[in-house]
């Protein structure tokens, strides 16, 4: 749609199938009227579901293919040649031509990494693209990276997680002067690997619009004592995992303790508006959806298990990067603190010898 903005959708991708990703779609075109909708995927299963929605019709096209990447592929046979006219290999090449400002899936968390990371190729001066979370916490919301789609990061991907962080967190959080912390096993400067230790010096002396913190524990997350949270995707992973089942957890807890007598029931009537807002609270969908960072357009994935409230989510985020050009604060940031280097290493070299 000509000067507005066009996402890009994986129909095929996730565990509920194009129903939850046309709903999904039909919520959020409440919140966003004047967003156009790509819907990649079989036409077949995709027009009727249209057809109940002739408003979010109106602002929609099909582009159809048969071909779907499974969750079960490899990364490896996602791209292979006949699997890219799938139906996620399309979405995210609709953002490389310019058709689309987004893509959202559901799908296949490896594929649609290398997947971005082929057709869009990474921002000058970063080597490896960011999974970033918007991450609920005690004083309202953080952003955590990565969450899953590097196993490591040296030194300068931390850095640059960093800087594509507070990015994201003046985006969509709305902060001005974002704090970050490096998540570590100590908040103590001489503890932490050479990697974590050697971040941490570059961002200390970088001049940019976010206050470095230091070094943040793993129950700091929760805490929010930070506005960004940097840490490598192995780490990342296991404590976003480890929060979504702490959450099921406790849910399944107060549900056994709500039907465990008359009393309680009693006291869970009583109490029935405070629950209902911890279950809002609680729930994966309010916050679902983690961006790519790092990559020349913006693709959004989703959990595969979400559902319509939950994809509806994931597209007011992949709507609100598209719209405050995320892509182009990262630059302008990443080049900033790529000449701070540069004049840091031209201040430090040793002189040249004067020729007799």
């Amino acid at each position: 749609m000509a000067g507005g903005i066009t996402i890009a959708l994986d129909a095929m991708g996730g565990d509920l199938g194009p129903e939850a990703v046309v709903g999904g779609a039909s919520l959020a075109r409440i919140r966003h009227p004047n967003v156009h909708y790509e819907f990649h995927g079989d036409e077949k299963l995709l027009a009727p579901l249209l057809e109940t929605d002739a408003e979010l019709k109106a602002v929609s096209s099909i582009h159809h293919t048969d071909v779907a990447v499974s969750m079960s592929d490899k990364p490896s046979q996602a791209l292979r040649a006949g699997r890219r006219v799938s139906s996620m290999w399309l979405a995210i090449d609709a953002v490389k031509q310019g058709r689309a400002q987004a893509a959202l899936s559901c799908g296949n968390t490896g594929a649609l990494t290398v997947m971005s990371r082929m057709i869009l190729k990474t921002m000058p001066g970063i080597d490896r693209p960011a999974l970033a979370a918007i991450w609920p916490t005690m004083r309202g919301e953080s952003i955590v990276l990565d969450v899953g789609a590097n196993v490591v990061a040296e030194e300068k991907n931390l850095v640059n997680f960093a800087i594509m962080g507070e990015a994201m967190a003046r985006t969509a959080l709305g902060q001005p002067k974002p704090t970050v912390g490096l998540l570590n096993i100590g908040a103590e400067e001489m503890k932490g690997n050479e990697n974590v230790k050697g971040a941490a010096q570059v961002l200390r002396n970088t001049d940019l619009e976010f206050e470095f913190y230091g070094f943040v524990e793993g129950d700091d997350i929760s805490k929010g004592t930070v506005d960004v949270v940097v840490t490598d995707g192995f780490t990342g992973n296991i404590a976003l995992k480890t929060a979504e089942g702490t959450a099921r957890l406790i849910g399944d807890y107060l549900s056994n303790a709500m039907r465990r007598s008359l009393a309680s029931r009693i006291g869970y009537l009583l109490a029935r508006g405070a629950f209902n807002v911890l279950r809002k609270r609680m729930d994966p969908s309010s916050v679902n959806g983690g961006v790519f960072l790092g990559l020349n357009g913006v693709v959004v994935k989703s959990h595969g298990s979400a559902t319509a409230a939950g994809i509806a989510s994931a597209l007011d985020l992949a709507i609100d990067m598209a719209r405050h050009d995320i892509i182009k604060k990262i630059s302008a940031d990443l080049e900033t603190v790529h000449t701070d280097e540069a004049s840091a290493g031209e201040a430090t070299a040793e002189p040249e010898p004067v020729a007799s």
